[in-house]
């Protein structure tokens, strides 16, 4: 049996693969753990300063695998959310990586293929990739956050429409309604996913964190949640050496070296 997850490097980005190629890169626990275990890793590695997440064979992830889910009716409910947790853990493992998350998409990202699609922080994505929020196709109801993730960008109206027909929508389609940082030529998402990936790698670990999270709160706080959120935040970064870098060098006039900052602190 192949990897469930191929890793490799690009210099600070650390490129995540979905290997189920046979099954359109169909979810299995086995890549619940190994990306959440990656990610782990992520977090307290000096030398990585972003991830990218994608598929091979040309396809982003086809969502749950039908067949295993047909047999968990024979189980007991507590099981059955139990196997669901090791897909909330894995979107969980993305939200709370501290390193940003840019999800690169060609093909199908369908069920809880488009959940881990839009739980990354950006979205790189092919124009004929296809979304879609497909549980009511085969009589189930959304799950690892879809229905969170969408209502951060669509109307109430658009997104029981979305999920009560399962229609199927592109990547241009899907960069209309908001969610897409980059919309790319057929066969070009990996490779621009990187490039971002690499600019944002540059920056600050510590601030760049905190700004994820600040990114994460502020569609579910009120004004005095995230100004009292952006204030904690704020002067414990006026304190660090990345902002004593930051400022230095725009002073000084040069380019800060983040980079170098970063390995340095582990």
């Amino acid at each position: 049996m192949s990897e469930p997850l191929l890793t490799r490097r690009e210099g600070e980005v650390l490129i995540l693969s979905n290997n189920n190629v046979a099954a359109r890169n169909a979810l299995s626990p086995e890549f619940y753990a190994a990306v959440a275990t990656a990610l782990t890793a992520a977090a307290t590695d000096p030398t990585v300063g972003a991830v990218v997440l994608t598929g091979e064979g040309g396809h982003f992830c086809a969502g749950g695998d039908l067949r295993q889910l047909a047999k968990r009716r024979e189980l007991p409910m507590e099981e059955r959310r139990a196997k669901l947790e090791g897909l909330h853990d894995l979107i969980r493992a993305v939200r709370d990586c501290p390193k940003p998350v840019i999800a690169a998409v060609e093909g199908a990202a369908a069920g809880a293929g488009l959940s881990l699609a839009l739980a990354c922080d950006m979205l790189v994505a092919a124009s004929n990739s296809v979304f879609s929020v497909a549980y009511v196709k085969v009589g189930l109801t959304p799950d690892g956050g879809a229905t969170a993730f969408l209502a951060e960008f669509v109307s109430r109206q658009v997104l029981t429409e979305l999920c009560l027909t399962g229609e199927r929508i592109s990547g241009e389609r899907l960069a209309q309604l908001g969610p897409v940082n980059r919309l790319t030529e057929p066969g070009a998402a990996l490779e621009q996913a990187v490039q971002l990936a690499q600019q944002i790698a540059s920056g600050p670990d510590q601030a760049m964190a905190r700004i994820k999270d600040l990114c994460r709160q502020a569609p579910r706080n009120t004004l005095e949640q995230q100004l009292e959120l952006e204030a904690q935040y704020m002067v414990r970064a006026q304190e660090t050496d990345e902002s004593r870098e930051g400022i230095g060098a725009f002073l000084e006039k040069r380019s800060p070296d983040f980079v170098k900052l970063r390995r340095q602190q582990h």
